[in-house]
């Protein structure tokens, strides 16, 4: 595998787009292939199994691509899916549920972190498993936000509505004493000052996108894959609404998005 071939990242939707921005700040030769499964967004609702078989599809595609390494940017399919469709493939895949989980165990004075993420992540204890192994003692709390995925997408991320629903959600974790929140979804780094708002300064947030970038570029400095050339354009593909994905990506990203293309998987 060419140390200068793409990198492939997927997600649900938009959400990705911020690990994908780690990844280009942390990697800058890199250059990514992204995929937005806008059509089917969002995961959070579905059965592992249909999680899987949308993380082959979208995986197959990434690899006609010719990427060097597969970031699953997306907490419920790296949560359902990671395990089963990493021993299928050549190359390294790399998900944001452990990363995350390393980071919260690491930050934690008290022991008690809070975990928000979609109904499938919560539901699937990912990150209970991963920061008990890391620290025994802790105590893990959850909440499932499943309205964050869609206002996101839905581009209300300095809304009214947006703030009212995070009270709701996050207001119940406020009597768990937690020193440290995951932001156990790549869509909600995107509402971020509006999460840091309900919890307060007393509570540390952990953004798994970031920890993930740093986990992407440690796998590929250790499997001889870093980029010694500059970055070529990157590529963004999505399942629908191509033209509002690109309006979007270019709020979040450091480059410009020139072109989404539709496709399907």
């Amino acid at each position: 595998m060419p140390s200068n071939a793409p990198i492939g990242v997927f997600d649900s939707g938009v959400g990705g787009l911020t690990v994908a921005r780690e990844i280009l700040r942390q990697t800058p030769n890199e250059t990514i292939i992204y995929f937005g499964d806008t059509a089917r967004v969002p995961y959070g609702s579905k059965s592992k199994e249909t999680i899987i078989t949308y993380s082959r599809q979208i995986i197959k595609f990434l690899m006609s691509k010719g990427v060097k390494a597969i970031v699953i940017a997306c907490n419920t399919a790296s949560a359902m899916a990671l395990d089963v469709v990493a021993a299928e493939v050549p190359i390294p895949v790399i998900g944001v549920v452990k990363p995350g989980a390393k980071a919260a165990a690491d930050t934690t004075k008290s022991g008690n972190i809070g975990i928000i993420g979609t109904e499938g992540t919560i539901n699937s204890g990912i990150y209970n498993q991963f920061l008990s192994k890391r620290n025994p003692n802790v105590k893990v709390y959850g909440k499932a936000c499943p309205l964050f995925v869609p206002l996101v997408e839905e581009g209300w991320i300095n809304d009214p509505i947006t703030e009212e629903i995070a009270e709701r959600y996050i207001g119940e974790l406020k009597n768990t004493d937690i020193d440290t929140l995951v932001l156990g979804c790549t869509h909600y780094p995107l509402i971020r000052h509006v999460i840091a708002s309900v919890v307060g300064d007393k509570v540390t947030l952990v953004n798994p996108a970031y920890e993930t970038a740093r986990c992407l570029k440690k796998t590929l400095e250790t499997n001889g894959l870093e980029s010694n050339t500059p970055a070529r354009e990157h590529q963004f593909f999505v399942s629908d609404g191509a033209e509002k994905f690109k309006k979007f990506a270019n709020t979040i990203l450091p480059c410009e998005v020139v072109e989404t293309k539709d496709v399907s998987v």
